[in-house]
C-alpha cells in the first residue's frame, strides 16, 4: 500500500530491518526511538502535532489523531508491530485493529484493565495484592458518605487519564469535599475516593516481558515526588531485604496477571509498618526507569523494543552500586533549552537528557539527568548540584 501522505520522513526506509510504530510523540517515544536506532530498528511515531520530542529522532513521523480508527489503521499498515508511549489511546480502537490482524503490543485487553483505575485496583485485589482502600463514587452525596467511612485525609481521583498530579484532589476535611468534586468535574467524569497512605517511601519496579514470555526485572527504586510529579529516583532503594523481596513478588505477580508485552512499571507505597501496597501500574516505559539508560547494562527503552520484537531481553542489572536520576521540571513559561548547561556538565559523571519540547511550563518535564556512583550519597550530591545549576526561566 502507498505510504500515507502526512508522514514526515527523517530517513529513507530500508526493507530489511523491522519497523516499530509508537503511538505518541513525547519524551518516552523519543528515548524509545533512540534505543531502536542503536539496534538498526526503524521507528514510526504518531502524534497530534508535527513538532514533538520524538519527531526529530524517529525514522518517520505521522501527524494525526491516534483515536481515529482510519488514521491508526493507516499508521499500523506501515509497521511490523505497534506499541504505546502512553496509556491514553482508546482501547476499543486498538481492539478493532487487532481484529484485523494488526500486531499491537501490549494488547488492548491489558490497556482496558489498567485505563480505569477502579478496574485496575479491583483486578489487583482479586489477586490478593494489597492496595490502599478505595471506592467508586457515583454522586456527590455518595462521596460525603464514603469519605466519612474511609476517613480524613483522603484523595478524590479521576478514574481515567490521571497522571503527574492531574486528576487528583487532596481532601483533609469535609468542608473541602465540594471544591474537590467540582475541581475534578464530578458531575461529568467518573471518580473514586481513596484512603490517604501515610507512607515511609514510594517504590517502583519495572518489569519487562517479551512476546514469548521471557521476563526481566529492574532494581526496586525509591521515587521522590514533588506536587505528585516524580522528582528524584534513587536506585537501588535503601530498604530491608524482606521489603525488597516483597515488592518484587507483588510487582511480578501484577505483571504476570496482565500478560503484558513490553515494560510495565509498578508503583508502590512502603508504609511505616513496612507493608507494601500497590499504588498503580503504567503499561509502558516509565519515568522511574530513565536512570536505566546509563545505570543498567540494558535500558528499559532497549528492552521494550526487544520485547515487542520478541528478541532476547538484555541484562537489567546496575553497572555501578548507585544511580540517581533528577527530573528537570519547568520553572515558568519560558525557554525549552535551559541556562546552566555548561555549569552542570562540569560536574563529574553527569549525563544530561533534554527533550526538545517547544516551551517550558511550570511542572512540565523538560529533561532529566543521571549520575552514577560507588555510594548513594556521592551520586545524590553530584546530581543535586547539577540539577540546581539548570533553569528553564527566560533570561
Amino acid at each position: 500500500m502507498e505510504s500515507p501522505q502526512n508522514i514526515i520522513r527523517n530517513q529513507p526506509f530500508s526493507t530489511s530491518s523491522p519497523t516499530v510504530g509508537i503511538i505518541g510523540g513525547g519524551q518516552l517515544a523519543r528515548m524509545l526511538c533512540i534505543s531502536a536506532a542503536q539496534l538498526g530498528v526503524r521507528t514510526l511515531t504518531l502524534e497530534r502535532q508535527e513538532h514533538c520530542p520524538a519527531a526529530a529522532v524517529s525514522t518517520g513521523h505521522q501527524v494525526g489523531d491516534w483515536n481515529d480508527t482510519a488514521t491508526l489503521m493507516q499508521f499500523a499498515q506501515q509497521c511490523d508491530v505497534v506499541t504505546l508511549e502512553n496509556n491514553f489511546v482508546d482501547a476499543g480502537t486498538l481492539e478493532t485493529l487487532e481484529q484485523r490482524a494488526f500486531n499491537i503490543l501490549p494488547h488492548s485487553g491489558c490497556l482496558k484493565t489498567i485505563q480505569d483505575k477502579v478496574v485496575q485496583k479491583t483486578a489487583l485485589q482479586k489477586l490478593n495484592l494489597p492496595t490502599p482502600r478505595f471506592q467508586a463514587i457515583d454522586s456527590f452525596a455518595e462521596l460525603e458518605i464514603v469519605a466519612q467511612e474511609i476517613g480524613y485525609p483522603c484523595l478524590l481521583k479521576q478514574r481515567h487519564n490521571g497522571y503527574d498530579g492531574k486528576g487528583i484532589a487532596d481532601i483533609s476535611r469535609p468542608a473541602e469535599l465540594e471544591t474537590a468534586w467540582h475541581q475534578l468535574s464530578g458531575d461529568t467524569k467518573p471518580l473514586y475516593c481513596e484512603a490517604y497512605c501515610d507512607f515511609l517511601k514510594e517504590l517502583a519496579v519495572i518489569i519487562c516481558r517479551s512476546a514469548s514470555g521471557a521476563v526481566v526485572r529492574y532494581p526496586v527504586v525509591e521515587t521522590i515526588q514533588k506536587d505528585h510529579i516524580c522528582s528524584i529516583v534513587k536506585a537501588p532503594a535503601d530498604i530491608p531485604t524482606q521489603v525488597r523481596d516483597e515488592a518484587i513478588r507483588i510487582a511480578a505477580r501484577s505483571v504476570a496477571a496482565l500478560g503484558a508485552v513490553g515494560c510495565v512499571a509498578v508503583e508502590m507505597f512502603l508504609t511505616r509498618d513496612h507493608q507494601v501496597l500497590v499504588n498503580e501500574l503504567a503499561l509502558r516505559v516509565h519515568n522511574s526507569g530513565h536512570y536505566t539508560i546509563e545505570a543498567c547494562f540494558t535500558s528499559q527503552f532497549e528492552n521494550h523494543i526487544r520485547a515487542v520484537l520478541n528478541w532476547p531481553l538484555g541484562n537489567p542489572d546496575l553497572v555501578k552500586p548507585a544511580a540517581v536520576m533528577f527530573n528537570l521540571l519547568g520553572d515558568a513559561v519560558g525557554t525549552s533549552f535551559p541556562s546552566g548547561v555548561e555549569q552542570a556538565l562540569k560536574i563529574d559523571g553527569v549525563r544530561l537528557h533534554l527533550y526538545a519540547k517547544d516551551a517550558s511550563k511550570v511542572g512540565r518535564k523538560m529533561g532529566h539527568l543521571t549520575v552514577l556512583g560507588d555510594t548513594m550519597p556521592s551520586a545524590l550530591n553530584r546530581a543535586k548540584q547539577a540539577a540546581q545549576a539548570l533553569t528553564f526561566k527566560n533570561p
